[in-house]
């Protein structure tokens, strides 16, 4: 077994340091959190040993539903636990996906619950995906709830495509039109200035403008781009901290058109999560926590919270989220009637059904705002310094049709 070296803080605050042998880094974690000891630094002895990155970058959110779909299937078929597992492992076409199944399949073999070996893998098997199948494997209905997992990771990445793809598509085209605008008035505009140098007289103000901008962006491109930089760095900065991130997604919501689609994407995820859990049998205070770290939006998050927090106290769901603002009023009547009348997964998947309906629509909507704008945004840029250049030329061509008349 690989050897950590460890450092760390007692809940006194006194400093730690010792040496720890375990299987995986994450291990060497847990084992330590136990201790009461908080981590500050964790690496493996004498650097020889690391384990692959997973996660986000090595398994894709496609892999895990179709290992979870295929998951399901074996189960249904009334194959063993581990030998499903253990095929699974086998046919990955990700080795690294294969390697963390093998583990987790070791794991259950040893004696562990599925949801504990999958609890070692928390940044492969989210807390969503674990305690659902703590409530499958604690209620006999393992395979339903994989195959109900299963739907609900397609649909929740379908729902982020959409959404990322609304946002990404103005970007994109923006990049573009800024992208043309610097290669003209770097690479363009200077061969028509030395050609204006030669005429002499006195140029139009537009063309003053666009070859006083050219000559700026050529003396001065890295500041401007060490500029950007800063903002960007800035921006990862204060996102990063609690009120920045509020106020940021606070914003974004109220954008038009573009602030629809992600109101409509963060109630369609939060109806689909909460719904899929509350129906896969795992306590609502666990559901809401659990659906808040999800939500991909501060406020959201905290008037999810908000609610969580009311039924903790005994009170509904609904009335904290009407209190937020945040949520549209049909969405706060249904999920009222959901819990008046106990079907309150129910009222939540169709309200989800109908919000990743209205999430295409509004994408659709935003779509065909943004290209006519790009368009004329574009066709102004390029064709003003185009008009812009050839002013001169129009004035010359008067000045010698004049002289030989």
């Amino acid at each position: 077994m690989p050897v950590f070296t460890w450092k760390g803080r007692t809940l006194a605050g006194e400093s730690q340091t010792g040496e720890i042998e375990v299987g995986r880094q994450e291990e060497a974690v847990e084992v330590l959190r136990k201790r009461k000891i908080l981590v500050t630094s964790l690496s493996p002895k004498g650097g020889g040993f690391r384990m692959p990155k997973l996660g986000g970058s090595g398994v894709s959110t496609k892999d895990l539903a179709i290992f979870t779909r295929q998951f399901a299937t074996m189960i249904s078929a009334g194959l063993p636990l581990v030998q499903c597992l253990d095929i699974l492992a086998k046919q990955s076409s990700k080795p690294s996906f294969g390697r963390v199944i093998g583990e987790v399949t070791r794991e259950v073999e040893s004696g562990s619950t599925l949801a504990d070996a999958l609890g070692k893998h928390r940044k492969v098997f989210d807390d969503l995906f674990r305690n659902m199948v703590a409530a499958g494997e604690a209620g006999g209905v393992l395979d339903e709830i994989l195959m109900r997992l299963a739907t609900y990771i397609e649909k929740a990445d379908a729902l982020k495509r959409k959404i990322q793809g609304a946002m990404i598509y103005p970007a994109v085209v923006l990049s573009v039109a800024l992208g043309a605008t610097a290669f003209m008035l770097i690479f363009i505009i200077p061969t028509f200035a030395k050609m204006f140098t030669d005429f002499g007289g006195e140029l139009p103000l537009p063309t003053k403008i666009v070859l006083g901008l050219s000559g700026l962006l050529k003396a001065f491109w890295w500041v401007i781009a060490l500029l950007i930089a800063a903002l960007v760095v800035g921006f990862q900065r204060l996102y990063a901290t609690e009120n920045g991130r509020r106020q940021v997604d606070g914003m974004m919501l109220k954008i038009p058109v573009l602030g629809d689609v992600l109101l409509k994407g963060s109630v369609a995820r939060f109806t689909r999560t909460l719904g899929t859990l509350i129906a896969s049998g795992v306590p609502i205070l666990s559901g809401l926590e659990i659906t808040a770290r999800t939500a991909g939006n501060k406020v959201i998050a905290e008037a999810i919270m908000t609610a969580r927090a009311s039924i903790r106290e005994g009170e509904t769901v609904s009335a904290p989220l009407k209190t937020s603002g945040v949520f549209p009023p049909m969405v706060v009547q249904m999920i009222s009637v959901g819990e008046q009348t106990g079907a309150l997964d129910e009222m939540l998947q169709k309200i989800a059904v109908f919000y990743e309906a209205e999430v295409d629509s509004a994408v659709d909507a935003l779509t065909s705002i943004i290209e006519p704008v790009m368009i004329v945004v574009m066709g102004g840029i390029v064709g003003g310094m185009v008009i812009a250049m050839y002013l001169p030329m129009f004035k010359l061509i008067s000045v010698v049709a004049g002289g030989n008349h």
